[in-house]
């Protein structure tokens, strides 16, 4: 088995155990809205990437099925952004929800940085790590946004 397979194997078992960890069941509704939300987001945001050639994706899952990343797009991207949106310090200091933002954005693009250079799971084309960290930055901030209202209507409708 190739290393980018175990990659991709590792990661679905972690980001499992994280939502599994850190999603409490009084929660799960939130996080059902959150992650179905994020994945019609990076679908069409990952499949446009994709289709102009500025990133490819040479190991990955169902790799005759689409061109993006399924594990990344359709699930670890996903997860995180249940996990940003339901601990987002909501009461806490200017300071800390922006040093909040910018951790989840900034380790995932560490984390994609080092695939693109030691393994074939990303390779940048016409795409570098800026602009991952600002596509990441600027989805979770729309998630997050929609998990608000959408949560904020749901509260209102049942009063």
């Amino acid at each position: 088995m190739a290393i980018e397979t175990k990659i991709e194997i590792v990661s679905w078992v972690i980001t499992i155990v994280l939502l599994y960890i850190f999603v409490p069941k009084h929660k799960y509704r939130e996080a059902y809205v959150s992650f179905l939300f994020m994945q019609a987001l990076t679908w069409v945001f990952g499949a446009v990437v994709v289709e102009l050639h500025l990133i490819t994706y040479p190991v990955r899952f169902f790799h005759y099925a689409f061109r993006s990343s399924f594990t990344f797009e359709y699930f670890i991207f996903p997860a995180v952004s249940v996990l940003f949106n339901l601990h987002f310090p909501k009461e806490g200091t200017y300071i800390k929800k922006t040093l909040y933002t910018l951790v989840f954005p900034s380790i995932l693009t560490i984390s994609e940085t080092l695939l693109e250079k030691y393994t074939d799971n990303i390779k940048y084309i016409k795409w570098n790590w800026f602009w991952s960290w600002l596509t990441l930055l600027l989805t979770l901030y729309a998630s997050y946004k929609y998990y608000q209202w959408f949560f904020a209507i749901r509260k209102t409708d049942l009063h």
